[in-house]
């Protein structure tokens, strides 16, 4: 074990090739697929929270629900739509990193779309007196709130970052685990333990430790300078 620790340390320390590579396509699978996720939950959650229509409730309960997705499930379905006999087969996407980000959007968009309805629906409650006062539509309205709750919305960014680095079942099953193609941090970490290759699993599970510990130190400095922000304009935080 601590033969193992000491190669995975150096193995960091070295900058390995293998290992940089791996990190850095975990990266951008997983940054792009919360950027897109961002792009359509941000608004839909906004939307969800301030325009009413027959039916939101529902629909809020089956966003809910769809935050508890399971991974290997998402990895199935998007297999089946990707692979050869399935309706986009043709783009040939399957084994790719593309999957992947296909993959970690589907579980990260509910996420973002349910944190972000909740957060605009607390503003709205706070400040949709003096928008509708100053006859605000409700795209508008959706637009205002957004910006105004910029800083938690952030911190639910990284909550979606945070969920799709830490994935490994549903890309496992779209990506293949293919080195130099598909290989991320988690799915890298799963082989080299199965086959007992110890140090490179362990220098992965370090920088994927350091990968939390940043998420969850950004997302604490973030809320204490919204609390302060909070504070400071004379509102409850």
């Amino acid at each position: 074990m601590l033969e193992a620790l000491g190669q995975a340390l150096a193995l960091i320390g070295s900058l390995d090739q293998d290992l940089i590579e791996i990190i850095a396509l975990s990266l951008r699978v997983s940054l792009s697929a919360v950027l897109i996720a961002a792009v359509i939950g941000l608004p839909l959650g906004a939307l969800l929270a301030t325009r009413p229509f027959p039916g939101r409730g529902l629909v809020t309960i089956v966003v809910n629900t769809l935050m508890g997705l399971p991974p290997v499930v998402v990895g199935l379905f998007v297999y089946l739509w990707l692979s050869a006999s399935g309706p986009f087969g043709p783009l040939q996407l399957l084994y790719t990193p593309a999957a992947m980000i296909v993959a970690q959007t589907i579980l990260v968009a509910p996420i973002l779309v349910a944190l972000s309805r909740q957060i605009v629906a607390d503003l709205d409650e706070e400040m949709g007196e003096q928008l509708s006062v100053l006859g605000t539509g409700a795209l508008q309205r959706a637009v205002t709130l957004l910006a105004e709750g910029r800083v938690a919305l952030v911190t639910a960014l990284l909550a979606g970052f945070g969920r799709a680095i830490a994935e490994v079942g549903a890309v496992l099953i779209v990506g293949g685990n293919i080195n130099h193609v598909t290989r991320t941090m988690t799915t890298a970490i799963a082989l080299e333990t199965s086959k007992g290759e110890l140090a490179l699993a362990l220098a992965l599970g370090l920088v994927l430790i350091l990968v939390a510990g940043l998420i969850n130190a950004a997302a604490m400095t973030l809320r204490g300078a919204d609390v302060l922000r909070s504070v400071a304009g004379g509102r409850s935080p």
